[in-house]
């Protein structure tokens, strides 16, 4: 197995595993230790099956099933994979602005592997950013502050379509708010990263949106950095595995009239 790491904030590409195949113990450990260490993995050129997909994720953990109603599987038997779709016509994407997946959940997901199907022949690629980062370019005197901080994670509002006036995102849900630290340690890797994003993080606890807003606002846009990115272009057979943990992501929308299909898996703790 040969680690290619893709920036100097974070990721990597792996190349010489076949994850269509069974892997060995010291294989999915050294793939383990590389997520934490590089925090995405990007695997070219595979070819999997839904079950092949499945498999590889479930050496990681347990296999999430998304509470969203507009979170489609890809069929009854296979619940935890998410059909990620958008067709040439559609104007918006899924998971539009920079987020960790799930965070309004009590427990936080270890990570997602997200397996591209359909690609547009440009565009459509995904910005990462590394959430260690993030928190060791803070102040001194800010760390302190946060570290006495609850962030309040909740799930969006439903959005209303302006000219159908029907709900465009319905909110069936297991799980709706989750409260964590705003300074957390990784459980893995024992570093201290910032955990608020712009989707999910909506106040502080003991404290108003109002009141809450202006820190928010500057944590959200001081995680996402330029030194803090690092950018995954996309490909059929392109599978990219992330810790959810201590990094958030970015869709970009910039590929207009084509379509572009991808099959997520995201893995409990």
């Amino acid at each position: 197995m040969e680690i290619q790491p893709m920036t100097g904030a974070l990721g990597a590409e792996i190349h010489g595993v076949d994850l269509s195949a069974k892997l060995g113990e010291n294989v999915v450990a050294s793939i383990r230790a590389a997520l934490w260490e590089h925090q995405v993995l990007v695997f070219r050129n595979q070819k999997l099956s839904i079950e092949q997909h499945k498999a590889f994720a479930s050496y990681f953990g347990p296999l999430h099933v998304h509470p969203y109603i507009a979170a489609r599987p890809i069929d009854d038997a296979h619940p935890e994979v998410l059909r990620v779709v958008k067709e040439k016509d559609d104007r918006k994407v899924f998971g539009e602005k920079w987020h960790s997946d799930v965070t309004f959940l009590e427990k936080p997901v270890l990570g997602s592997a997200l397996y591209a199907i359909d690609t547009p022949p440009k565009g459509g690629d995904t910005l990462f950013a590394n959430m260690y980062l993030a928190y060791e370019a803070l102040s001194d005197t800010l760390k302190g502050i946060l570290e006495q901080l609850i962030g309040v994670h909740e799930t969006a509002v439903p959005e209303i379509d302006p000219v159908t006036k029907q709900t465009i995102m319905p909110m069936r849900l297991e799980n709706k708010r989750g409260e964590h630290p705003v300074i957390k340690v990784h459980p893995e890797t024992g570093k201290k990263l910032l955990y608020v994003n712009a989707t999910y993080t909506t106040h502080f606890k003991g404290m108003t949106v109002e009141e809450s807003k202006p820190l928010l606002d500057y944590l959200c846009q001081h995680a996402v950095k330029g030194e803090f990115l690092t950018r995954v272009r996309w490909a059929p057979g392109t599978l990219t595995f992330w810790d959810n943990r201590s990094t958030q992501h970015l869709p970009i929308n910039d590929y207009h009239g084509h379509r572009r299909e991808m099959h997520r898996i995201t893995i409990e703790t």
